[in-house]
């Protein structure tokens, strides 16, 4: 199995070391998700790529911890996770071979990962595979995402690109790429980020 993330990004710091500004943008994000989903019916979902669980925690508090389940390729991280979210399953795969059956969960969300892989195509793939309905994927809103990091001193020699960001999509650019699988899309776009709401093309 191919590790799907070319260079590791801290994730964790990005919770953990955030400050008040970043914690009030964190929080925002996730304001949004839960704008998306206020009308679905959600009674199973799963994340795919859950890091250190901080996502997955801030789902399960929207969504109910019975009512969704997390994986992550790096097994490194996948301890903090399950210390982070008690009573949540969180297993260890691969976004480009997930060990689920065809239509198997409501809602499959990616989070800040699509960003990191070699074929996002082909994780997208994958993911319209596992849902029957919804799919919620996000990544960061380029050049703005870069811009920023550059106003705050941030990764200066890389011209503001987060280490192992290896992929960076416009608004429009990543809405043409989620149309390729899914379709209905919502989008909404909170600062620095696109976040989208897709269905699977046969429901």
């Amino acid at each position: 199995m191919d590790e799907p993330i070319a260079k590791k990004e801290d994730f964790a710091s990005k919770y953990s070391e955030a400050g008040i500004i970043g914690k009030t943008l964190i929080d925002n994000f996730y304001r949004n998700i839960d704008k998306l989903l206020i009308n679905a019916d959600i009674k199973q979902a799963l994340e795919v790529g859950c890091g250190h669980g901080y996502s997955t925690h801030y789902l399960a508090k929207s969504l109910g911890k019975n009512h969704i389940e997390a994986s992550e390729f790096d097994e490194c991280m996948i301890p903090d996770a399950k210390t982070r979210n008690p009573g949540v399953l969180i297993s260890q795969e691969s976004i480009y071979q997930l060990q689920r059956e065809e239509n198997s969960f409501d809602l499959v969300l990616a989070l800040e990962v699509l960003e990191h892989l070699e074929d996002p195509n082909k994780a997208l793939e994958e993911l319209q595979r596992v849902t029957s309905r919804y799919c919620i994927v996000s990544v960061p809103r380029e050049p703005l995402w870069r811009c920023l990091n550059m106003a705050r001193g941030k990764y200066l020699k890389d011209m503001g690109n987060t280490t192992g960001h290896i992929n960076h999509w416009s608004k429009k650019k990543f809405i043409h790429l989620v149309r390729q699988y899914f379709e209905r899309i919502k989008v909404l776009t909170p600062l620095p980020w696109t976040i989208i709401l897709a269905e699977h093309p046969k429901h």
